[in-house]
C-alpha cells in the first residue's frame, strides 16, 4: 500500500503542481488552458489541462490529488454506435501496450483513458510523461476507434 500523505504534504504537492503545470504550459503550444478546480469531498485538489490535438480537437485531462494517489484521466469517446466488441477488443489490445494508463468502459459505456501514479514517486518529470502520453496515446487511437465504432458514419471517407 502506498503511503498517506498529511495535510501538509498535500500542500506543498498542491503548490508544486501548480507550479509545475505552469511551466509545462509556457513550454507547450498544444495547451489551450490549465485550470485548478474546486476542491470537493471526494478528492483533495483538482486541475484540468486542455489541450489541442490533430485527431481529436481537444483533449483534457482531469488531474486529481488525493492522499496516496494522483489520478489522470481524459474522455476518449462515446460508447460505441456499432460494433463494440470490435472496439472493446482494440481497446484491450491497446492496454496491453500502455504503460501507466488503461482505457476503461464509465458512465453510459463511454470510453476514458485512466491511470494513478503513488505521490511518493510524483515529479515534474513524472507530470509531464503523464501529460504527454495520456495526449499522445488519445491521439493515436481516437480516429482508429471512431471508424471502427461509428463505422456507418465513415464509409464515404
Amino acid at each position: 500500500m502506498s503511503d498517506l500523505f498529511d495535510d501538509e504534504s498535500l500542500a506543498v504537492l498542491e503548490r508544486q503542481i501548480d507550479e509545475w503545470l505552469g511551466n509545462l504550459r509556457s513550454t507547450n503550444s498544444a495547451i489551450v488552458a490549465i485550470d485548478h478546480a474546486e476542491p470537493e469531498a471526494a478528492f483533495r485538489s483538482r486541475w484540468y489541462v486542455r489541450m489541442a490535438g490533430e485527431s481529436k480537437e481537444f483533449t483534457t485531462i482531469w488531474i486529481t490529488l488525493g492522499q496516496r494517489t494522483l489520478r489522470y484521466e481524459t474522455y476518449v469517446m462515446p460508447a460505441p454506435e456499432e460494433n463494440a466488441l470490435e472496439v472493446f477488443d482494440n481497446l484491450l489490445r491497446r492496454n496491453e501496450r500502455l504503460i501507466g494508463a488503461h482505457f476503461s468502459i464509465g458512465a453510459e459505456d463511454a470510453v476514458f483513458l485512466r491511470g494513478d501514479l503513488p505521490l511518493s514517486a510524483l515529479s515534474e518529470a513524472e507530470l509531464d510523461r503523464i501529460v504527454g502520453s495520456t495526449y499522445a496515446y488519445v491521439e493515436q487511437c481516437f480516429r482508429p476507434l471512431l471508424k471502427i465504432g461509428f463505422a456507418s458514419r465513415f464509409r464515404d471517407e
